[in-house]
């Protein structure tokens, strides 16, 4: 009794083990991998879009990113104390 209980073990512990050889490759199907573009680049005409940046200009998306990074990111000139 107890050496087939041993065997049904061990045969179910091997069937276990060669079940995970069976993966099968995941690939995507289609034309590839979609490469995002520039972040200056936009979306297009939104609502969303901060004023005083053109789509598609580097020079002025940098410029947001400055002014956003001082103005809303710096505790510093938001509460108006100075840096110790």
């Amino acid at each position: 009794m107890i050496k087939r209980l041993t065997l049904t073990s061990a045969a179910l512990a091997a069937l276990l083990a060669l079940a995970a050889c069976g993966d099968q490759p995941q690939e995507i199907s289609g034309s590839g991998v979609k490469q995002d573009g520039a972040p200056y680049t936009g979306v297009g005409k939104s609502q969303y879009a901060q004023g005083g940046w053109t789509t598609g200009d580097k020079t002025s998306w940098e410029q947001q990113l400055k002014a956003r990074a001082q103005y809303g990111q710096n505790d510093y000139v938001r509460v108006g104390a100075q840096p110790k």
